[in-house]
């Protein structure tokens, strides 16, 4: 089954960054997060995506076009150009990148990936976002309920920290929970065909468009996951995740 990202949006909340980079671009641990995505989906063998290119595309098409060379020794015979590399390992991926407009809105890079991709299934998410998820339970989850789409419910971290409060003193200070204040959509959808028929076009949102007017015909199933998600629209968001790489404990890194 293979796996579509969409990767196409501005990111104005993170213009520090997006400014001269498209948001899935912006490094954590000093690789994109869109590269960390890839590597959840991939630790569970599903190791072909499609990527939904719009702002600034050129550099996704870059990144992976160089991506076999930056991972090895290359030697470069100049009178001919040929290149040999040496060592080194990359991935075993296939990863086509999709060019869906740069104006075009979620829900018609979703069905110009549909399209693309064909008659039969595939999962979709979101290029911000990351999440200890068990693929295998989500794509066993979609097929017992029969309905077109199948998207992934999270409970976001909570803004702030906590206190333990005991007889007016505080005794502890505890980190934001995974706690939230209810249930949204965290991404990490498994989709039907089907679904292109509720995307009436480039300009139709996946989110106030598409889903609603599936969820209008009982189409859209919730998956249920309680454990760590969190996506990457601030520089604070940022921080958080490059916190949880650098001190060795990124929930999302369930690869070896």
């Amino acid at each position: 089954m293979k796996v579509a990202i969409l990767a196409g949006g501005l990111g104005t909340r993170l213009s520090e960054e997006t400014m001269v980079k498209p948001k899935p671009m912006v490094e954590i641990g000093g690789k994109p997060i869109l590269w960390h995505i890839m590597k959840i989906y991939a630790a569970y063998g599903f190791k072909e995506f499609v990527i939904a290119l719009g702002y600034k595309g050129e550099i996704i098409k870059d990144y992976f076009i160089n991506y076999h060379y930056r991972a090895r020794n290359i030697t470069v015979e100049l009178s001919s150009g040929n290149l040999t590399t040496h060592n080194g390992e990359s991935e075993d991926w296939i990863v086509h990148l999709l060019d869906t407009g740069a104006e075009t809105q979620t829900g018609g890079r979703v069905k110009r990936v549909a399209e693309f991709i064909g008659d039969e299934p595939f999962m979709l998410t979101y290029g911000d976002g990351v999440a200890n998820i068990n693929i295998p339970a989500l794509l066993e989850f979609h097929r017992t309920h029969g309905k077109l789409a199948t998207l992934t419910a999270v409970r976001p971290a909570a803004r702030f920290g906590q206190m333990v409060i005991e007889s007016g003193r505080v005794v502890e200070f505890k980190e934001k929970p995974q706690i939230g204040e209810g249930w949204i959509n965290g991404g990490f959808f498994v989709l039907q065909p089907g679904i292109v028929d509720y995307i009436a076009g480039d300009q139709t949102s996946w989110e106030f468009g598409s889903l609603e007017a599936l969820a209008v015909v009982d189409q859209v199933a919730a998956y249920q996951h309680e454990k760590f998600w969190q996506s990457m629209d601030t520089v604070r968001d940022v921080h958080l995740l490059e916190k949880h790489w650098s001190g060795g404990k990124a929930p999302w890194k369930i690869w070896s």
